[in-house]
């Protein structure tokens, strides 16, 4: 690994090609794309999804944190009313202290045969299907519930012929950059010249000369 660092070997692009030179001079392993820690000596990184923002967070990690992934994967979850190991193996997770101290679960498993254990397991199986779906469906009524506290707070605005509106600018797709970054997002000034069904507003610019069909979460109130 180090040849192919040094020499006319360095000026590698990244880890595919040296993915590609490694090979290539007869060394490999199944995990070598995934393996080799970063120049800061970091090997994993530890992802997660804010709820609300649904923005991603990442942070690089040394080493693993074995603890926590074992708390949160055996933590009860008011939402989905079942622990994430359960709803993956179909079964609850064995603490370590409990090969230690047997429970009374772990008495009970010890004291079947291995048909029984088959067969208890092939039940547990079966079942799990029907524990994913009743996960699922506690998951849906929570967001239910947000959704309805949140959406106490909003209050729907709507328009009347002749009301005066911005609009948001085309395209609307926020990540196609539009001239400069501080350029507003909102076009304008309109007036609303036909209101038709499903939140949808005709909308005519202040001269008469351009006419365009826009949704109300696309428009906001122009206050003069």
């Amino acid at each position: 690994m180090s040849k192919a660092h040094s020499g006319i070997c360095g000026l590698h692009q990244s880890g595919p090609k040296l993915h590609f030179q490694i090979k290539r001079m007869g060394y490999y392993w199944p995990t070598m794309t995934i393996s080799p820690k970063s120049s800061c000596g970091h090997e994993y990184i530890l992802a997660a999804t804010d709820y609300f923002s649904k923005w991603a967070e990442a942070v690089t990690l040394k080493e693993k944190v074995g603890e926590a992934l074992w708390a949160y994967r055996t933590t009860y979850r008011t939402v989905t009313q079942a622990t994430s190991y359960s709803l993956v193996y179909g079964v609850k997770a064995v603490l370590p202290l409990e090969s230690q101290i047997p429970s009374l679960w772990i008495a009970i498993q010890e004291g079947l045969t291995i048909e029984d254990n088959v067969r208890i397991w092939l039940e547990e199986l079966e079942a799990l299907d029907e524990k994913r779906l009743k996960a699922q469906q506690q998951l849906e009524c929570y967001q239910a519930r947000m959704m309805k506290k949140f959406n106490k707070k909003v209050r729907p605005q709507s328009f009347q012929v002749g009301d005066l509106v911005l609009a948001i600018r085309r395209p609307i797709i926020t990540i196609q950059r539009m001239g400069n970054k501080f350029m507003s997002k909102w076009d304008g000034l309109y007036v609303v010249k036909k209101v038709y069904t499903n939140d949808a507003y005709k909308l005519v610019d202040k001269d008469r000369l351009r006419i365009s069909l826009r949704n109300r979460k696309f428009l906001k109130r122009y206050y003069p």
